[in-house]
């Protein structure tokens, strides 16, 4: 009796490997009661199974495909209903233009698929060909435009991108700007002759201008650093300090930066140095007193500006005389405790 249990035990494992190689998944659905197998549930499985192969042969579209406009090297699949001469594959040339059969040759290169498509069945109206021409046209090959995306972004490189997209989405590819960004982002034009757009990019705001703002492929998107402002004097971490506040910095929030002014600082005037356009330096003098207590507004920098805060003399003498006085007391206790 045994011995049989272990052969029906044994005949049962080879059924189960042999319907799990030949691609049956879910055995354990279509078991019947008693160890049998319903023919039915079987073929079930059979068809998921199928199914399940045809889905993953499927490749992933990218987002903008459905925009994506025609250029040289697609090849293009063109079936017209009841014609066997306008069935076939065609590629693009060099040009963008698409050499057809009894039609000729048609430019189709910056078209979208349904406007090459209308094209196709204009010019088959127009010559009379066909009176009620079925046209069906699809990519079966396309090359892959890209933009190049530069400057202070988390992963600069060149990215395939299939049509126009927002400056928003195109930055968003690049994983965003870092915090060294400034408020400009230029747009350079594949196409020769066309002028650089600048665009003014907020973070916060996020202004119209740059959720109108389109990049083409072939573009090249540079997001500029921010400018460098620079605190020196009597602070506690003089230094240049990165314009990161959406590329904005003002005198209050630099001086922030620095630590703080020193304990010797001169706080009622400090100086602004400021490059102007012709080469030459102005020396603006900013009320510190009064715009850290808000009676005066906060002065916004510039990038390259310098801020200059001053040494009091007579703050230096009395922490010095502190200093020296602090030294003569802690040599006083040394020598009391030593004798």
């Amino acid at each position: 009796m045994t011995h049989k249990v272990s052969h029906s035990w044994l005949v049962t494992a080879a059924l189960l490997i042999m319907f799990a190689e030949s691609g049956i998944s879910q055995v354990g659905v279509g078991q019947m009661p008693g160890g049998r197998f319903s023919p039915a549930a079987t073929g079930l499985n059979r068809s998921n199974a199928a199914v399940t192969t045809r889905i993953s042969g499927m490749g992933v579209v990218p987002q903008d495909f459905a925009e994506m406009t025609l250029a040289p090297g697609f090849l293009m699949d063109l079936n017209v209903l009841d014609d066997p001469d306008l069935v076939g594959s065609f590629r693009i040339d060099q040009q963008g233009d698409i050499a057809l059969p009894i039609i000729g040759t048609m430019h189709v290169a910056g078209e979208t698929v349904s406007g090459a498509r209308a094209q196709i069945r204009e010019k088959l109206l127009g010559d009379q060909i066909l009176k009620n021409p079925q046209v069906n046209l699809t990519v079966l090959e396309y090359t892959a435009p890209e933009v190049t995306i530069l400057g202070e972004v988390a992963s600069p490189g060149r990215y395939p991108m299939l049509a126009p997209r927002k400056l928003m989405d195109v930055l968003a590819l690049a994983g965003g700007t870092t915090l060294a960004a400034g408020n400009e982002v230029q747009i350079t034009r594949g196409s020769a002759g066309a002028d650089p757009i600048l665009v003014h990019y907020s973070r916060a705001t996020n202004p119209k201008a740059v959720e109108n703002a389109l990049v083409n492929p072939g573009d090249s998107v540079q997001v500029k650093r921010a400018g460098i402002v620079y605190v020196l004097g009597a602070v506690n971490r003089p230094g240049g300090y990165v314009m990161e506040q959406e590329g904005t910095l003002s005198a209050l929030q630099a001086i922030s930066l620095a630590n703080g002014t020193a304990l010797t600082a001169r706080t009622g005037m400090i100086h602004l140095l400021r490059r102007n356009d012709d080469g030459t330096t102005a020396d603006i003098a900013l009320s510190f007193e009064k715009m850290s207590r808000g009676k005066v507004e906060d002065v916004q920098l510039h990038a390259t500006d310098v801020l200059y805060v001053q040494t009091s003399k007579i703050k230096s003498i009395l922490a010095n005389s502190q200093s020296i006085m602090s030294s003569a007391a802690s040599a006083s206790i040394y020598a009391v405790a030593v004798h």
